[in-house]
């Protein structure tokens, strides 16, 4: 066993409703984690060539990879961070969240899911941008995309705000007594928080062997809710403060989306200290989701040289025009709004306004109602690479 249980009595607030078979004091047990710093393994040979595999999955996927490409960047980034939601019921079809990411940026209402799925887009970007370009991972970094996440959900009273009380996992809303897993009690997440944040700054494991005992750590819960899409983009910061992922993250969460029970069950392998296990599986997932992207990456090249191919057979614009532009950004921004198409274009309004005009006559954009206001159009063909992709299919 990877840690230890320690038994707590589970004593019921009167101010807060129960039925009477949950106001019963009950026991439990709580589960703390050995420390990480100075954590030693021995992998069998089988699961050492499951990490190379992987490293070089991920190596792979970034070896083409340029400063012209970062909208592809996103689109992976973007990608990882609606099936890090999916893994935790947030169900947003491909289509329902270009159009309400367009909707919002046109200062329209959108729903709730979609909402905390574009919230976890901006702790992803957050995470890659932010917290993977300082010397050290601090707990602050950690509680910083924590808050981000949960900036637009409902419970955004606690985002950015470490525990401070029991939680649980699985048996009832109203005592932890009975429950699946029960994470440390409150009073021993800073301590471990600190213990991780340290570990992830040492350099002694290889980078995927690091990240994924980094994640299982990360079932301590240290916050009420969101903790696991926050240990998620955990992951992704480990393998870009690495020098793994320099550029484009391996969208690891669809392959745990596809095989949750497989998932949980590594995650409980690694809590009862077969760690081998956990590692052979997390490489696989790793390796697995890192090979689809580079498939998906060269699909979407080649249907952006189809774009311009369109361009040019009608009538082409300068080298200079915005069209070229707005084709170099749309594979991160699938469903395309006349302002987003500026602030990614770095284009005026104007020149923009004119290259989607351009755009839609070659089929490239294809207009969404029939409105005049608040325009928007989706890229042809590109959803329907993304929805493959977050679906995980070849």
């Amino acid at each position: 066993m990877r840690g230890h249980y320690v038994g707590r009595t589970w004593q019921h607030d009167p101010a807060l409703y129960a039925p009477p078979r949950y106001r019963r004091a009950c026991s439990y047990e709580a589960f703390v984690p050995d420390q990480l710093v100075g954590l030693e393994v021995e992998l069998p040979g089988h699961v050492a060539g499951a990490v190379s595999e992987a490293e070089k999955a991920v190596a792979a996927l970034n070896a083409s990879a340029s400063s012209e490409l970062a909208p592809l960047a996103r689109l992976l980034l973007r990608t990882e961070s609606i099936a890090s939601s999916k893994v935790e019921g947030l169900q947003v079809g491909a289509r329902e969240l270009a159009r309400a990411e367009a909707n919002e940026a046109s200062g329209r209402s959108i729903g709730t899911e979609a909402r905390e799925i574009i919230a976890n887009i901006d702790a992803m970007q957050f995470a890659i941008e932010e917290a993977s370009s300082h010397p050290e991972l601090t707990i602050d970094a950690i509680v910083e995309i924590h808050r981000v996440l949960m900036a637009r959900a409902s419970n955004s009273n606690i985002a950015g705000r470490v525990r401070e009380q029991q939680n649980w996992i699985g048996g009832n809303d109203y005592n932890p007594c009975g429950a699946a897993f029960v994470p440390p009690p409150p009073e021993e997440v800073t301590r471990l928080l600190g213990d991780l944040v340290r570990f992830a700054d040492d350099d002694a494991l290889p980078p995927i062997v690091q990240a994924a005992f980094a994640h299982a750590q990360f079932a301590m819960y240290p916050f009420e809710d969101g903790s696991g899409r926050t240990g998620r983009a955990l992951i992704q910061i480990l393998l870009v403060r690495r020098g793994l992922a320099s550029t484009f993250v391996p969208p690891i969460s669809i392959v745990f989306a596809q095989r949750k029970d497989a998932y949980i069950g590594g995650l409980t392998s690694y809590r009862e200290d077969r760690l081998a296990d956990w590692i052979e599986s997390f490489a696989g997932a790793a390796a697995r989701s890192a090979t689809l992207a580079s498939r998906y990456l060269d699909r979407v090249r080649a249907l952006q040289d189809d774009w311009r191919g369109r361009l040019r057979a009608n009538g082409p614009p300068r080298a200079d025009a915005a069209a070229w532009s707005v084709i170099d950004v749309l594979p991160a921004h699938p469903v395309l709004t006349v302002p987003v198409g500026v602030a990614a274009s770095g284009r005026t309004k104007p020149a923009v306004t004119n290259a989607v005009d351009q755009l839609v006559r070659c089929g490239v954009l294809l207009p969404l109602g029939a409105s005049t206001r608040n325009r928007a159009w989706e890229a042809q063909g590109l959803l329907d690479l993304i929805e493959g992709l977050e679906a995980g299919k070849d």
